[in-house]
């Protein structure tokens, strides 16, 4: 190009068509779902097949296929998503949080908001199916599980759980598979948050465990259950109406009648009152939510749960433990893995989709950040 060559004559310009049109021509869903056009024939020829169709006719039996396309309305473009789930969000009124019950405006470090959070080397992570190449995640998750075990208490805690209503109902189940013959009742404090409750009832009724409620403050210690129907006692401290109540006559209660002693705790209290235990608590569950993860709307939040000396292989989900490497080096590994999506299912201790692993590194992230000291100026 000389001089006086005008530089217009020699630019290619990008296309002036609107960004919906040009978004059509590269559909959303093409891109996002399933294998592209050339994997897709690369797949067919490496099988035999001609077209998906074939495929399909082939492999699908005349009695369930399908012979009329799914009644749904024409695909979105990717920015018509993003429009109407900005549209979506504009509904909701965020306000002050007041109603508690395990949900608390909490503030998150600008650096575990940037590096863990929006990061998609954590975030993108569901679980760490190949720990060889995960040992970042599994100490981070090991952290977790070492805050958990200090707060609460107790010598083994779990790699996260879902949140602090399925907790209590995994610590339930615990209860039940190691009570005495016939032992199916499960106490409750009367002043539990009612989600944890609602859930408990949930997972109750098709197990056939009953669920009795009390005010475990001033029944429990004489109530009328008998000894030999009682698996466990939960009981929440703080009480969900906020009562700082000592839990120690509860728990002393639950093992008078043979029962395990299940303590829902609120983990950012623990940093100043006394861990459950320390007073012969069986289990620990709760939510680390208070640990500088957002409301987020009522969630997701990681669970906890943590248990006493030989309960360990009763825990749902993944325990993360140290190891030596080939070359004799420290390394991690998941120690315990006792869900079903790792092991047989009849042999599983929970069923349910139980992990926050972003979450729950978020809160150990967190708990690092401020240190025991300023957790408890937190607190």
């Amino acid at each position: 190009m000389t001089d006086e060559t005008d530089p217009s004559e020699s630019v290619v310009l990008p296309s002036r068509r609107p960004l919906r049109e040009l978004e059509a021509d590269m559909p959303f869903v093409r891109r996002h779902v399933g294998p592209g056009t050339t994997q897709t024939a690369a797949m067919l020829d490496a099988v035999g097949f001609a077209t998906l169709d074939d495929l399909i006719a082939q492999a699908v039996p005349d009695t369930i296929a399908m012979t009329e396309p799914l009644d749904l309305p024409p695909a979105l473009s990717e920015v018509e998503v993003v429009d109407e789930m900005r549209e979506i969000g504009s509904r909701n009124r965020p306000m002050v949080q007041m109603i508690g019950l395990g949900y608390y405006d909490t503030f998150t470090p600008a650096v575990i908001q940037r590096r863990v959070l929006e990061n998609p080397g954590w975030y993108t992570a569901y679980t760490p199916y190949q720990p060889e190449i995960s040992q970042g995640r599994l100490e981070a998750l090991l952290n977790f599980q070492t805050m958990i075990e200090d707060l609460t208490g107790l010598p083994t805690a779990n790699a996260s759980l879902l949140d602090e209503a399925t907790a209590a109902a995994e610590a339930m189940t615990i209860a039940v598979r190691a009570a005495k013959q016939g032992a199916r009742t499960l106490v409750v404090d009367a002043d539990v948050s009612p989600q944890t409750l609602a859930v408990l009832q949930t997972r109750a009724t098709p197990l056939g465990i009953t669920i009795d409620v009390r005010e475990l403050d001033s029944e429990l210690p004489r109530c009328g259950v008998p000894d030999d129907d009682v698996a466990g006692v939960l009981v929440q401290y703080p009480a969900g109406s906020g009562a700082v109540r000592d839990p120690e006559p509860v728990i002393q209660a639950a093992h008078d009648a043979g029962a395990m002693a299940i303590v829902v705790a609120d983990l950012l209290a623990m940093t100043l009152l006394r861990p459950p235990g320390e007073m012969g608590a069986d289990v620990v569950v709760g939510t680390t939510q208070r640990f500088g993860v957002p409301l987020g709307f009522g969630g997701p939040h990681a669970g906890y749960i943590s248990v006493r000396s030989g309960l360990e292989r009763q825990l749902p989900g993944r325990l993360v433990g140290v190891s030596v490497d080939a070359d004799g080096k420290p390394a991690y590994r998941l120690a315990l893995q006792t869900r079903e999506q790792h092991i047989r299912r009849e042999k599983a201790t929970s069923n349910i989709c139980i992990g926050q692993v972003l979450l729950a590194v978020m809160a150990s992230m967190y708990a690092v950040y401020h240190g025991p000291e300023g957790l408890r100026g937190i607190a």
